[in-house]
């Protein structure tokens, strides 16, 4: 009786073992591939680059900084496309401040700009734009926000409107690996982008909003 015990305990042990040492290679693979999959998505923003020439019904520009929105209205006075939607704007900034920050004539932003009040993140941006290009029958936007927000951003778009192209215009940020090293903050903002990124290429069956 104690030997049966006895084997019993070793079989027990040799099964505890068993998925330790499984649970443990999940863990590395899942890492593994974590990592695979940040390295490629970081070259991919390292190398990105704007379109010479971009021509398209309308422009589109996400918040989270004036140097995007400049880019923007840049692409506008060149005639890039007819109109211009700034998403995600905060209440109490105005179209006048934006105008005045940006230098831009009153005759520009009273004719071809729009500001969206509404969006108050990357899925808000989608939501508001898509409402925006269905309004106005668009068939091709060029997108503006930075480099590093770039993959989310069109994913969170073509997610939400299947119908129109989308012409990302990456705004440059500085992620070389001499600008990592002095700014880890940075590493920081392109792994949570990689994260967000990959729920929201997965959110219909992960359920989570980002």
């Amino acid at each position: 009786m104690e030997q049966g015990a006895s084997e019993s305990r070793s079989l027990g042990s040799r099964v505890a073992r068993h998925i330790l040492r499984l649970f443990f290679y999940l863990i590395i693979t899942a890492l593994a591939l974590f990592i695979g999959g940040l390295a490629i998505f970081y070259q991919h923003i390292a190398t990105i680059a704007p379109p010479d020439n971009p021509k398209a019904d309308a422009i589109v520009v996400l918040t989270g900084g004036y140097q995007r929105i400049d880019q923007a209205v840049q692409l506008l006075r060149k005639g890039a496309g007819e109109r211009l939607l700034i998403s995600g704007v905060n209440p109490a900034t105005t179209g006048n401040h934006i105008r005045v920050l940006t230098r831009s004539s009153d005759d520009l932003f009273a004719c071809c700009v729009d500001i969206g009040h509404d969006a108050m993140d990357t899925t808000g941006n989608a939501t508001e734009t898509a409402r925006w290009i269905r309004g106005r029958g668009y068939k091709s936007i060029i997108l503006v926000t930075n480099n590093y927000h770039m993959p989310r951003s069109l994913a969170e778009l073509e997610r939400t409107d299947h119908g129109t192209r989308f012409i990302p215009y990456p705004v440059p940020t500085d992620v070389s690996p001499s600008e990592l090293v002095r700014n880890p903050l940075l590493i920081r903002t392109i792994a949570a982008e990689y994260v967000k990124f990959l729920l929201v290429v997965s959110r219909d069956w992960t359920g989570f909003s980002v």
